[in-house]
């Protein structure tokens, strides 16, 4: 059995679901997902499906081009076709925080997330002996402000050179530059603490621990050129109070940037997460 997953977006008219669905059908194919959301403010139509076909008669690349000119076409469609049993090989940027990176390899070694992580690469050798343990190759890419333009140009070739599909920037402490973002547009994600941009700085949980906040969150966007402001793929809370000390208040933002990031990888390596206009719509 061939399974494939369709995601498609698309200004709203009639008879979309009807001609996807019906297409579908007509090439012998059984949708076992599907669901779909209409934006009203900009009159925008999504949808996800999920389908089985025949694996003996079934063609990737026939079924892409017969779509493309029956249902992308008539309806100007933006979409995508993904192979479901096929996995996205994922890139980990990372800089000296372990917490992400011991999580993601924790969950990837448990056949938590369906990747494969071809390779690490960091700004600095401290966590190669975590790489190692999980026996996958470690980059170590120095960045200076002297180096950025040479340094990137090495991230894209190791990049290319494993076919890396998304990267993830498991708490990478360097800006990620236009060209980088361009080469994968809407493939970066990144988790950072919610307290941008009340507490901006190095040291932002002991600005949040002066002013006595109650909420500590953590957000998973998309990297866009503007710094922070990408989609947002996820995001959770968890509460503090008085008798939290700051040790306390880094503990749990640590833990929960660990979570919310698996869950937006998650959602990403699943074909979840549609991006328009700089928000998301995220299927369940």
């Amino acid at each position: 059995m061939k399974r494939i997953t369709i995601l498609i977006n698309c200004k709203d008219s009639k008879g979309i679901i009807a001609s996807v669905t019906n297409f579908i059908h007509q090439q012998s194919g059984n949708i076992t997902y599907i669901d779909q959301h209409v934006d009203r403010v900009d009159d925008m139509f999504f949808m996800r499906l999920e389908c089985e076909f025949s694996a003996k008669v079934f063609s990737l690349k026939v079924f892409k081009n017969i779509f493309s000119e029956v249902i992308g076409k008539k309806f100007e469609m933006n979409w995508q076709l993904h192979d479901s049993d096929s996995k996205p090989k994922m890139a980990i940027f990372v800089s000296k925080y372990e917490h992400c990176l011991y999580d993601i390899l924790s969950r990837y070694s448990s056949n938590e997330l369906e990747v494969e992580i071809p390779l690490i690469i960091s700004n600095h050798p401290n966590l190669e002996h975590i790489a190692k343990s999980f026996n996958i190759p470690y980059f170590c890419i120095k960045v200076t402000k002297d180096t950025k333009q040479q340094a990137e140009d090495e991230q894209l070739r190791l990049l290319k050179e494993h076919s890396i599909d998304f990267i993830v920037l498991a708490r990478y402490m360097q800006i990620i530059s236009p060209k980088l973002i361009e080469v994968y547009k809407d493939k970066i994600i990144n988790i950072h603490h919610s307290f941008l941009p009340a507490f901006p700085g190095a040291k932002p949980y002991h600005s949040a621990y002066e002013r006595g906040v109650k909420i500590i969150g953590a957000t998973s966007h998309y990297v866009t050129e503007d710094l922070d402001e990408g989609p947002i793929i996820e995001q959770d809370i968890t509460r503090v109070s008085h008798t939290h000390t700051i040790k306390d208040f880094i503990l749990k933002g640590r833990d929960l940037e660990k979570i919310v990031l698996s869950r937006a990888l998650k959602l990403h390596t699943k074909r979840k997460v549609m991006v328009s206009n700089n928000k998301t719509v995220v299927f369940t």
